[in-house]
């Protein structure tokens, strides 16, 4: 029997293939920049390692959404098992602008929904905030709160008198709490490239509470495009690639010397790990 996230992490890249990972008739992948001979050469042999047939390259704005469609199936199919590591009622849905859920929906973020409907009614107190605050992650993790009945299983932790402020207590009219923002990439582009860090900072100084897991996907071949959004502390907890593994051999295989030191200098300073990596760093 497969492990679990082995088994997934399969049907994630055929899940791909199948749908916006393809080679067009000139032998370009869908996630080269076509402007860069490096770009198209790892990219390619990613494709060419991942088993990939020769089909016309999707539009840029439905592979970003199918990105994150699988991206949202691959954690639908592999967090919510390591419940022995990480216990709860756990919900995984695509957010974008168009979802009825929003960030304010969640305990670190109602009081946006407040500060949200103050600007829409003061338009000079708009100027002075603007409205950046508000965020919309691709994909997130929220927790679901727990009854008083869960809480004092198997050992009595609670009654009416004590912890009547705890966000993950339902009984004290709360609302759930978010546990991860993913920012799915299907590549890196130079003036998209720090969409994800403007999120994230924006997720870390508007909080009330506990700060969620910030993390970004990608199918960037580059190296040093990885290297833009992932280098650095303090904003995203870390890039993860939709094939790292099969990224590091692409780039071997190119004889990019200077690509392969940059993915090496990302990959020991944990800012860059596989997609594998994901359900289990969310755990922690």
């Amino acid at each position: 029997m497969n492990p679990i996230i082995k088994e997934a992490r399969e049907n994630y890249h055929r899940a791909l293939l199948d749908s916006i990972l393809t080679v067009d008739a000139n032998g370009v992948a869908s996630n080269a920049d076509k402007s860069s001979r490096l770009s198209k050469e790892i990219a390619k042999g990613i494709t060419d390692i991942l088993l990939a047939f020769t089909q016309e390259k999707s539009l840029g704005q439905t592979s970003g959404r199918q990105f994150e469609e699988i991206n949202m199936e691959f954690l639908r199919n592999t967090f919510p098992k390591l419940s022995n590591l990480r216990p709860g009622s756990w919900e995984i849905i695509k957010l974008g602008n168009n979802n009825r859920v929003k960030t304010s929906d969640f305990s670190q973020y109602e009081h946006l929904a407040y500060l949200s409907a103050l600007t829409k009614a003061n338009t000079e107190l708009a100027a002075v905030l603007g409205n950046d605050y508000m965020v919309s992650p691709d994909v997130i993790i929220y927790r679901n709160l727990c009854s008083d009945e869960e809480i004092n299983t198997p050992n009595p932790m609670v009654d009416n008198s004590v912890s009547l402020a705890t966000d993950i207590r339902r009984s004290n009219g709360g609302k759930p709490i978010l546990h991860a923002s993913i920012s799915a990439k299907w590549t890196i582009r130079s003036d998209r490239a720090q969409n994800s860090r403007t999120e994230a900072l924006n997720l870390i100084r508007n909080r009330k509470g506990h700060l969620p897991h910030i993390v970004v996907v990608t199918a960037e071949p580059l190296p040093s495009r990885l290297a833009s959004i992932a280098m650095g502390t303090g904003d995203i907890d870390c890039v993860y690639h939709f094939a790292l593994y099969e990224l590091i051999q692409a780039v071997k295989q190119a004889g990019a010397e200077d690509a392969l030191e940059m993915l090496n200098v990302l990959i020991s300073g944990k800012r860059l790990k596989d997609i594998s990596d994901l359900p289990l760093d969310l755990s922690v």
